[in-house]
């Protein structure tokens, strides 16, 4: 009798159906998950999965070619825009609008940032309650890069992008930018744009004070693969599946 490709294996005889668990992390119908299964396409804990394996979602790796899924619906990840004036916690002792007054009662899980920005300094935050994922996005480690849009003291000398990329040396030592680009010039004022990986206090202000353009506006604008876009200051929003598993894959091993 030929053999079944389709054999039923059982890792977690308590879990769920895996295709029933892919399908709520939004991959597809029960059927197309199975027709991924069956055709090889999806990793549980870095082992090919079978049609009738079962998976505890709170704990199991799934990938579907190569892309993980994120299947815990106990998790929250969040995208932030936040306002000048509002400081980087959840809640301040000092009484200052904080985080968690943008919230409201919209997210039932506790919540934490990703990473600061300065009071005065506005835009991008990641929120959840993921502690492995932000302790890697916050690891210098894994060097996620991140991109700030700042308007400076010009005019702006042609070789800066050169000096940035070069190195700078703080007094807590050296910084180089990933990227640099002028995006426009308002008189005396410019806009400029660039990406680092590194994660210092106040790094991008420093470094720009250090090289002769200090700051009046910065604005973080994306996080490893998550884009600010068009997200209006004080609002949130869920990530999308395929953004959380960009972020996975940003701090993969």
């Amino acid at each position: 009798m030929p053999r079944d490709d389709r054999t039923v294996s059982t890792d977690a005889p308590e879990g769920e159906r895996l295709q029933k668990v892919m399908a709520a992390a939004g991959v597809g119908s029960r059927r197309a998950c199975e027709d991924l299964i069956f055709r090889r396409r999806v990793t549980v804990n870095g082992r090919v999965a079978k049609l009738g394996d079962k998976v505890d979602p709170t704990t199991a790796v799934i990938h579907v070619d190569g892309e993980r899924l994120q299947v815990d619906t106990r998790l929250v990840y969040l995208a932030m825009n936040k306002p000048r004036g509002v400081v980087s916690t959840m809640a301040d002792e000092k009484g200052r609008t904080a985080l968690a007054d943008f919230l409201g009662n919209r997210v039932e899980q506790r919540v934490y940032h990703v990473g600061r920005l300065d009071a005065d300094s506005e835009g991008l935050l990641l929120l959840t309650n993921d502690g492995t994922l932000a302790h890697r996005l916050m690891h210098p480690s894994y060097e996620v890069l991140k991109t700030y849009l700042c308007e400076v003291a010009g005019p702006i000398p042609r070789n800066l992008g050169k000096r940035l990329a070069a190195g700078v040396e703080l007094e807590d030592g050296p910084v180089q930018v990933d990227s640099f680009k002028v995006v426009d010039t308002l008189g005396k004022t410019a806009q400029v744009e660039l990406t680092l990986h590194e994660g210092r206090k106040h790094i991008v202000r420093r470094l720009l004070a250090e090289v002769g353009h200090p700051v009046s506006r910065l604005v973080r604008t994306s996080i490893g693969p998550i884009k600010l876009g068009d997200l209006r200051a004080g609002r949130t929003r869920r990530l999308t599946n395929a953004e959380v598993a960009a972020l996975f894959k940003a701090v993969e091993d």
